[in-house]
């Protein structure tokens, strides 16, 4: 295996409850991409932080070039030549993107070594992100970049080390398809330079059409290793998730009833213009769109997170004023947000503070004290419905897998009983068990008579889930198609559209 820069063998590393690599083995090659597959708390990020000198492995060898190597720390692995693009994006907001790209090693003037060479800076960056096509100003400040461009940021970035090998943890999560195709030629242009790449995803078209190789973990051991040719989605996703998925989208048919939910005219300048939909008892709305189309800004301005200047929201008939989340929650909203690290889950806290906090207050006695009996209780039975996988509700929430922590966001707001519950990407970043439980979920509410709106970025969720599709592009309605009516060709062509009064269906 002359070609093979990486080989990792029997890496074992366990957390307090649970053991989540045992004895894995893996290997990389130069000018390979090796995708990592695996469901949520498989061990696909843990054995990359065992790599890099997050989380050293508690025993287990690296041999890195042929030589057995022990990286305890993210500094020491750079100095080896392996750097990774982690999911979880941190960048200095403050900072210009010349700055973030070469932090820590910024070049100095000659003349006085203690001083930033700022014009050299500027130089380098410019031509990196010229060599990666990435048209962005060096000096413009991070906080002003889309999600998107801070992700190439990262990218640029790693690839400034001039690393041997490359990771990339679920790089195309914030991406739309034409940024996808552009991290794809930057990947390619690595391979070109023997450089091999290490690919965690979730999205398995992805794979099938830039990896060479893939592994799949499950439970923390290694199931299979083959090249990309050898294998098909379904004996992917059966060695995934350890049996067959015989349907991805379990649509269940609801009894549709009268209008729950109506929009007339809503405006937030500079985001929203002239927003007019409604949502019936039973239903599924799905709204799609590209980045930028003011999909989850529609969501946050119903649920009262931000200030509408005109327009008004009406249940039931009723003229309701939601200016603040509390009064959407009284109301019956609940509200799913997009991204569940920022603004979902409170890390520090256990899977049962996690599960109860936006209804704690129907857990006060006497008003000081609450009723733990019937909290344990509550928690208990989501955990069971839902099918939350926990070592138990003491648990921190940051220690449970990205499936796992949307199921307790699902559970908190289901808690509070609403009629209406806004889920926001509600299976962006989790795997394809997990979603498959996720959209169970979601199409037997609908049948209790929940009424969903539903925004997602994938195309066959979408398609797969709705009831009607609401189609968004440049803070307006485009379309509102029926199911029937709906395909990814007819929904592309109005994300992209100009809204006007002809084109909403």
């Amino acid at each position: 295996m002359e070609d093979c820069i990486l080989e990792m063998k029997n890496i074992i590393r366990t957390f307090p409850g649970v053991r989540a690599l045992n004895g894995v083995d893996f290997s990389a090659k130069r000018g390979m991409v090796h995708a990592l597959m695996g469901e949520n708390g498989a061990g696909k990020s843990t054995l990359m932080k065992c790599l890099v000198g997050i989380n050293p492995p508690d025993s287990g060898e690296i041999w890195l070039k042929g030589k057995k190597v022990v990286i305890p720390n993210p500094h020491e692995a750079l100095k080896l030549g392996i750097a990774m693009i982690y999911q979880e994006l941190n960048p200095v907001l403050e900072r210009s993107v010349m700055e973030n790209i070469w932090l820590g090693r910024e070049p100095m003037l000659r003349t006085m070594p203690v001083l930033v060479d700022h014009k050299a800076m500027y130089a380098q960056t410019k031509q990196l992100l010229r060599q990666l096509e990435i048209e962005i100003d060096p000096k413009i400040k991070v906080k002003e970049l889309s999600v998107a461009k801070m992700q190439m940021i990262e990218i640029a970035k790693a690839i400034s080390y001039n690393a041997d090998i490359v990771i990339m943890d679920e790089p195309t999560s914030s991406l739309t398809p034409n940024e996808v195709d552009h991290l794809f030629s930057m990947i390619r242009k690595l391979k070109e330079r023997s450089v091999a790449v290490i690919y965690i995803t979730h999205k398995m078209e992805e794979i099938f059409t830039i990896a060479d190789e893939v592994t799949v973990l499950r439970d923390g051991n290694n199931i299979t290793t083959n090249p990309i040719s050898e294998i098909t989605i379904d004996s992917l996703i059966t060695a995934m998730v350890g049996r067959r998925l015989t349907e991805m989208f379990p649509k269940m048919e609801s009894q549709i009833g009268d209008v729950k939910l109506a929009v007339e005219h809503l405006e937030v300048p500079g985001l929203l213009h002239d927003i007019s939909f409604d949502l019936k008892r039973g239903e599924i709305l799905g709204v799609a769109g590209l980045v930028g189309a003011g999909r989850t800004e529609l969501m946050e301005t119903i649920f009262g997170l931000r200030h509408r200047t005109a327009g008004e929201v009406f249940i039931d008939g009723r003229k309701i004023d939601i200016r603040t989340p509390s009064d959407a929650i009284k109301a019956g909203i609940g509200f799913l947000t997009e991204d569940r690290r920022l603004n979902g889950i409170i890390p520090v806290l256990s899977v049962k503070l996690n599960t109860i906090i936006a209804n704690i207050r129907s857990y006060v006695r006497f008003g000081l004290f609450l009723n733990l009996k019937k909290i344990q209780r509550d928690c208990e039975d989501y955990k069971d419905r839902l099918k939350i996988r926990t070592p138990s509700l003491e648990a921190l929430i940051q220690n449970l897998s990205g499936g796992n922590q949307q199921k307790v966001l699902v559970a908190r707001w289901l808690l509070t009983n609403p009629d209406i519950l806004i889920l926001d990407e509600p299976t962006r970043g989790i795997d394809v068990g997990a979603k498959a439980e996720i959209h169970t979920i979601i199409t037997k509410l609908a049948c209790e008579g929940k009424s969903i709106i539903m925004v997602s970025s994938e195309m066959p969720e979408i398609l797969g889930m709705s009831d009607r599709i609401l189609v968004m592009s440049r803070g307006q309605l485009t379309a509102i198609l029926d199911r029937n009516e709906a395909d990814q060709e007819t929904i592309m062509r109005y994300a992209a559209a100009k809204a006007n009064n002809n084109q909403v269906a």
